[in-house]
């Protein structure tokens, strides 16, 4: 059976950078951010951009889900209502696959570390830090694994999924 693994979490928790190291970790295994699936210039987000992602997301992983090739299929993004996973769910073929739903959480702290760090390099805005902190606490009320992140690094959030998955 394949594996199907969800990561969300708010801006800046690090969904990104552990799903791409687990990608390492993980044999015969692919990574999609749902992030790039609207990557657009400008960003707009309204009814017909939020249908276009959707549309996007589900292609991409049920052509990696009938892959032959594939065995683990890595999904993050910012998914912070149980009806963004479960409209993905029901539109891929997950028959032949074990689904793993995770959510990275972490203090206000250390989220605030995560954001100022891009703050400072001009990746993000300074808003950001408002929107991801008040993000997060819909992340707790989810159906889905909460790894908290706060005092670990990239690599140990990573070996902890890896241990999840791997005592299934």
């Amino acid at each position: 059976m394949k594996k199907l693994i969800l990561i969300g979490g708010t801006m800046g928790v690090g969904k990104t950078a552990t799903s791409s190291l687990l990608k390492q970790k993980l044999n015969q295994s692919v990574f999609l951010d749902g992030d790039w699936c609207w990557d657009m210039h400008p960003f707009v987000v309204n009814r017909e951009t939020k249908v276009m992602v959707m549309n996007n997301i589900v292609y991409q992983l049920n052509q990696f889900i009938s892959c032959n090739e594939i065995e683990n299929i890595i999904f993050c993004w910012v998914m912070h209502e149980q009806s963004i996973i479960d409209e993905i769910l029901s539109r891929v073929d997950i028959n032949h696959c074990h689904v793993y739903t995770f959510s990275l959480i972490c203090s206000d702290d250390t989220l605030k570390a995560h954001l100022q760090t891009d703050i400072d390099a001009g990746i993000r805005s300074q808003d950001i830090i408002e929107r991801s902190l008040e993000r997060m606490k819909f992340y707790k009320q989810l159906n889905t694994i909460k790894i908290d992140i706060s005092h670990s690094t990239i690599d140990e959030t990573a070996e902890k999924i890896c241990k999840i998955l791997n005592a299934k």
